[in-house]
């Protein structure tokens, strides 16, 4: 049997997931509910994909980005609805050790990436509105790759500091985790040692990999508003905070809740509450992500309406 560098202190072999209820009439309505999310978020997602890969005219920075992200929102929730249907409507809500620490591991790569995508996103949307001229020039396909693969790496290489400080500790029992599925701040209530220090790392985390790009995308947001009302035209200062408004919300969403769950004390976390605020970032977000983004999103309900065919997409 392979040995792992955070077996040695632990005697733990897997862990309970408790969910969210021990009643099986809330668990199956429960069930029914996030199962119709996570198809929808499916759906949608990989609608969105689809549209931008087979309509050139959104082979485009942004829609590049925004396929990216669709990407990440199918596989953030692919990470732990599938696990939580199975008991939702199960006896049996254990998951083992490894596995625990590779869900773990997988859930915070994709969730730091998205978050720094999101201030490649605004850092685009500052291109296309103060140097629109030299949008084409400056957003080249070369760089667009390299600032997607740069936010995949910083999610590799920061998940795996988050997840060695917290399976380092032991864990000898109990070994019931109040939540839904393996998060860092769950897991780390289970430890049988002192994890002071691990709220400090994940503090420093917290601000880097969260109030960093926050940063980055206010700055962008700063200079973008500045150039908007230098717009003589109402119409063309509606025109371009449009683009904007889609990704401002996707944002709040997003980064609130998971700055609140990763950048407070394991000391005042509530698991409930934790529960609330993990549902919102991993599932409800990348379930509205296609609709914020397509609601009021022109050149995606052309595309869409030119896939099935309608006689409007011609309009």
């Amino acid at each position: 049997m392979q040995n792992f560098p955070w077996d040695n202190h632990s005697s733990v072999s897997e862990f309970i997931l408790l969910g969210f209820s021990r009643d099986s009439q809330i668990n199956t309505i429960l069930f029914n509910i996030f199962l119709f999310l996570y198809l929808s978020t499916l759906v949608g997602n990989g609608l969105i994909v689809t549209l931008i890969h087979l309509d050139s005219r959104l082979h485009t920075p942004m829609y590049f980005f925004l396929s990216v992200l669709s990407v990440l929102d199918m596989s953030y929730v692919t990470t732990t609805v599938p696990q939580m249907l199975v008991h939702l409507i199960c006896q049996k809500k254990t998951i083992s050790y490894v596995g625990c620490v590779a869900q773990m591991y997988i859930f915070l790569v994709l969730g730091i990436t998205e978050g720094w995508l999101f201030s490649v996103m605004a850092y685009d949307r500052y291109v296309a509105i103060c140097y629109p001229l030299r949008y084409k020039v400056i957003m080249t396909p070369w760089l667009c790759g390299a600032m997607a693969i740069f936010c995949g790496l910083w999610g590799i290489s920061c998940s795996l500091v988050y997840t060695v400080f917290t399976m380092r500790l032991p864990y000898c029992g109990p070994n019931e985790i109040n939540h839904f599925f393996c998060e860092v701040p769950a897991v780390l209530k289970l430890a049988c040692a002192d994890t002071s220090l691990n709220d400090q790392v994940d503090f420093i985390l917290g601000f880097i990999l969260l109030l960093v790009p926050l940063s980055f995308i206010l700055a962008s947001y700063v200079r973008i508003f500045a150039t908007i009302l230098k717009i003589h035209s109402a119409q063309g200062r509606l025109k371009a905070f449009s683009t904007c408004v889609s990704h401002i919300t996707v944002v709040t969403m997003f980064c609130g809740p998971a700055m609140f769950m990763y950048m407070n004390s394991g000391a005042n976390a509530s698991p409930e509450r934790d529960k609330k605020l993990a549902l919102f970032y991993n599932i409800i977000s990348a379930f509205l992500n296609p609709i914020i983004y397509s609601l009021r999103n022109k050149d995606v309900k052309r595309a869409f309406l030119k896939l099935t065919g309608s006689s409007k997409a011609s309009e």
